[in-house]
């Protein structure tokens, strides 16, 4: 059983949370990459057609994308270009087709991606075009016969370790997304890379970890695009991550709409003559009139009922815990223009239940990968840790059971400091 200590309580001999906390900023500086994405394919499996089109929609968005314009080389080792240009691209999309395993410059492409992300923490997602994940993994089926030439070389024990781990990759298969339809699976893999682009260019600290997946989920239920108005409660635990989660969400869908308004700790900041003060917020920032006022809480109620039906927004209450706190921020869905949608975080379902939401998401804890991954950002600056210090990294995520504040907190604690203070702190 897992105890968690609230993250101010955290202290560290003579150091106070504050002065840890700064340590941050130690291991905020990430690597600037030339490309946002490298593409390893097969040239004569996808090179004019699926690459071509997926290359072409990544690049319409804005994702500056590296692929190898050559014809297909004859020499056997990948040069010293292609080599850099793996390395200073932050994601390696691996398009996996029945001759890619033929290749050895494929083979040798993904053992250098493979590299990138086991040292620099660089994310490679594989996508499976015509071939299934246990095919690439195994080298059975269409990939094995694609692979025999290779079996008596030198390099095939590293090609089919290469080859294995990209298979256990998270990515993208073509026949079990989308119904197998090539476009909207393109569309979904660009997406996908453009929220996590977002997520790194956006964020103060670059500090976001397992966070476009989460972000994916709340778009499919919020369904953009529909004549409605949808109410969507995120709930969970203190420190859980439902303020940045729907933070996430809310920036990504704020530039589709008219007007929008994110309301920040509802909790806190209602209390007292808090409401109203909300209320005006609210009206000032959808409207962008800073001139608003509000007298009274049934004021406000009045003054948004007429104002916002006529404008289709996005808007966010955060950390809600209490009916009457909705009732005058978004009473009913007839306040709002048909495409609004309303983002509210809870630690009480209690509240969305009351209120009559029906779309309702669980926050839940960061596996143990993503908690490592998180951390090791913020104790060393990087995904990888330092030598020495996996299994004690190891020990601090256990600890911390998911909970995103709580491993914050640790990794700028024990940024900086020996293996010895990491022993006295985890005892």
């Amino acid at each position: 059983m897992f105890v968690i200590i609230h993250p101010l309580s955290i202290r560290l001999e003579g150091e106070s949370f504050v002065e840890d906390v700064k340590e941050i900023s130690k291991g905020s500086v990430g690597k600037r990459f030339k490309y946002d994405v490298f593409l390893s394919f097969r040239g004569e499996d996808t090179r004019k057609t699926f690459v071509d089109h997926l290359y072409l929609a990544l690049n319409q968005r804005g994702i500056i994308t590296y692929k190898d314009d050559e014809k297909i080389k004859k020499g056997k080792r990948i040069d010293d270009q292609l080599i850099t240009s793996i390395e200073d691209s932050r994601f390696h999309i691996i398009v996996f087709s029945k001759n890619y395993a033929s290749s050895s410059w494929c083979l040798e492409e993904l053992v250098k991606i493979m590299e990138c992300q086991k040292t620099t923490g660089q994310t490679a997602y594989p996508v499976f075009y015509d071939v299934e994940p246990t095919e690439v993994r195994h080298q059975s089926g269409a990939v094995g016969e694609a692979f025999k030439k290779h079996v008596e070389k030198e390099g095939a024990r590293i090609w089919r370790n290469a080859l294995k781990e990209a298979a256990d990759l998270v990515g993208w298969e073509l026949k079990n997304t989308v119904d197998g339809h090539e476009a909207k699976f393109i569309q979904k893999i660009v997406e996908y890379v453009s929220l996590e682009l977002r997520f790194i260019d956006a964020s103060v600290d670059g500090m976001l970890v397992g966070m476009a997946m989460r972000v994916e989920n709340i778009l499919s239920s919020l369904e953009i695009g529909c004549n409605d108005v949808r109410v969507l409660g995120i709930k969970g635990m203190g420190g859980v991550g439902k303020t940045t989660l729907a933070r996430a969400v809310y920036d990504h869908i704020s530039n589709e709409f008219e007007g929008k308004s994110f309301v920040e700790n509802v909790r806190e900041s209602s209390k007292g003559s808090g409401l109203k003060k909300l209320q005006k917020q609210v009206l000032q920032e959808v409207l962008n009139d800073k001139s608003i006022t509000v007298t009274g809480v049934s004021d406000g109620i009045s003054m948004i009922k007429k104002r916002m039906v006529k404008i289709k927004v996005p808007l966010g209450l955060d950390d809600v815990d209490d009916i009457g706190q909705l009732e005058a921020l978004a009473g009913e869905p007839a306040w709002f223009e048909l495409g609004s949608r309303i983002i509210i975080t809870t630690r009480d379902e209690q509240v969305l239940k009351a209120h009559r939401v029906k779309f309702i998401h669980d926050v839940n804890m960061l596996s143990h990968e993503e908690g490592i991954c998180l951390f090791n950002k913020y104790a060393f600056g990087r995904e990888i840790p330092i030598e020495g210090y996996k299994e004690l990294s190891g020990k601090v995520v256990r600890y911390a059971a998911g909970l995103p504040l709580t491993i914050k907190v640790l990794g700028s604690s024990l940024c900086g400091k020996t293996v010895s203070e990491w022993n006295d702190a985890i005892e």
